[in-house]
């Protein structure tokens, strides 16, 4: 569960790097120069790499997801009483810790 916590803050950061990455060659787009220009183009190559990399680890945290989602639903229709149970101790906890306030 750790593991998707890890991707899902991944993702985000790059998608906040590519963001502003995108903002400053927009910023930058009418600055002349041969300097310029280079950075611009390696700035461009970058980014479409970030944005690969940002659709690979998405796509990689939604399956890691959708198994956990999977097994909880088999886990559940395999054990419907032990689910049922858990729920209810789980309810229960949290009905006594809003109660005490």
């Amino acid at each position: 569960m750790n593991d998707i916590v890890n991707k899902e803050k991944l993702v985000a950061d790059l998608k906040v790097v590519v963001a502003d990455t995108e903002e400053l060659l927009r910023a930058t787009a009418g600055q002349a120069g041969e300097k310029v220009s280079v950075i611009r183009d390696r700035l461009q190559d970058q980014l479409a790499s970030a944005k690969a990399s940002l659709a690979e680890a998405q796509a990689a945290v939604v399956d890691r997801a959708k198994q956990v989602g999977r097994y909880t639903d088999d886990y559940v229709h395999d054990n419907p009483w032990r689910s049922v149970g858990v729920a209810a101790g789980f309810g229960f906890i949290v009905g006594l810790l809003i109660g005490r306030r």
